[in-house]
């Protein structure tokens, strides 16, 4: 059984790190339970997700990381009429969000970043746009700019949020070995720090099962939760499972017997994260992309109550072998919740708007498809 005074200080959100520690051990039904508690407490039965398009615009690549399994020295690069006819596909069919990433492009100057979101603004100035990831700031800061310089410009140029991607784990023993030529974890830390104190929120992630032991997980949550508490511009926390596949860190890791996370793992850091951020980070999100739909609905009694977005299309995680597809439709995810005992229910990217979905939202899902969307009870 767990301690008394460990579930009373999870329940007030002054779970400790030996707290973290000891719940790692924790038995599953336990574990389980607490974190499903807890997110009932911060979110009621509302399970959500967005209505977005992903737009991963180039898979060309400087950068080193050693799990990255997208990065092609000779692959595409989108053009900015491309990117638009995705935006306008996107709008076309009732998606509220575009997130937009990409490879760090040798000839990429913060110019270049913010041609993209004003090109994107000027046509579609109601989008939200979800875009620049820390690596991708600090990249369009180098020159001179500055950090800060930087992102001012993107926010004029149109930025709304951004991913909190880039973090994969932020213990620098670790980046050193998985990501060397990667921005560090202060380096991170400035970039989101900012990103906050200038009215951008951002999301904050994880990417776990690779070489990272349990602390390393611990100091990352708590990293996280530090941060929340003093700029309290999180939108969510989103755990990341390492993909092994067609990569370098992959590779060695299975030349070993190591075939990477177990689902076991993943609902446990879904737990974790639940209790460790509980009252500090209210979402947390279970990547179906990542996981597939099936363990992405167990993780609704875990401790998640996202589900994040309908993506339309997805390149980073299918280059690395994930098999749950790059589109679900809202219908499908109505089903999932449903059938978890939840309720679905649509949002924005800030969570500031939720409601249920009603077929009045969806516009012509799946694209060029006939829409089906399913209204709530």
């Amino acid at each position: 059984m767990l301690p008394t005074d460990l579930i009373d200080r999870a329940r007030a959100g002054e779970c400790t790190k030996e707290d973290a520690a000891q719940l790692t051990n924790t038995p599953l039904p336990e574990l389980f339970g607490l974190a499903d508690e807890l997110r009932a407490e911060a979110v009621g039965n509302t399970v959500t997700y967005i209505l977005n398009r992903n737009i991963n615009f180039t898979s060309q690549c400087i950068g080193t990381c050693r799990f990255c399994a997208f990065r092609d020295p000779n692959g595409y690069r989108m053009n900015t009429s491309e990117i638009l006819e995705k935006v306008r596909e996107a709008v076309d069919t009732g998606a509220t969000e575009i997130c937009i990433q990409g490879g760090l492009l040798p000839d990429m100057r913060l110019a270049g970043y913010c041609e993209i979101l004003e090109s994107i603004k000027s046509r579609f100035p109601d989008i939200h746009l979800h875009s620049c990831s820390p690596m991708e700031v600090y990249h369009a800061a180098r020159d001179g700019v500055g950090v800060k310089d930087a992102l001012v410009a993107l926010k004029d140029a149109g930025l709304d949020t951004m991913p909190g991607t880039a973090a994969e784990i932020l213990v620098d023993h670790v980046r050193e070995r998985i990501c060397p030529d990667k921005l560090n974890t202060e380096e991170w830390v400035n970039v989101i720090r900012t990103a906050h104190n200038l009215g951008i929120r951002t999301t904050a992630t994880i990417m776990y099962g690779h070489i990272e032991t349990t602390q390393d997980r611990i100091e990352h949550l708590f990293l996280i939760r530090d941060i929340q508490k003093e700029t309290h511009g999180f939108t969510e926390f989103v755990p990341l499972p390492f993909m092994p596949y067609n990569n370098e860190l992959g590779s060695e890791m299975l030349a070993s017997g190591n075939y990477g996370i177990t689902g076991i793992d993943d609902l446990r850091m879904h737990a974790l994260a639940r209790i460790v951020l509980h009252t500090h980070i209210k979402n947390i999100q279970a990547s179906w992309v990542k996981l597939g739909t099936k363990l992405a609905q167990y993780a609704l009694h875990c401790g998640a109550n996202d589900l994040g977005g309908t993506l339309m299309e997805e390149k980073i995680s299918k280059s690395a072998g994930a098999t749950s597809g790059e589109y679900l439709a809202p219908a499908e995810f109505n089903w999932i919740i449903r059938k978890a005992g939840r309720v679905p229910t649509v949002r924005d990217t800030l969570y500031s708007h939720q409601q249920t979905i009603h077929k009045s939202l969806i516009k012509n899902y799946p694209p060029g498809g006939v829409a089906t969307p399913s209204t709530t009870d």
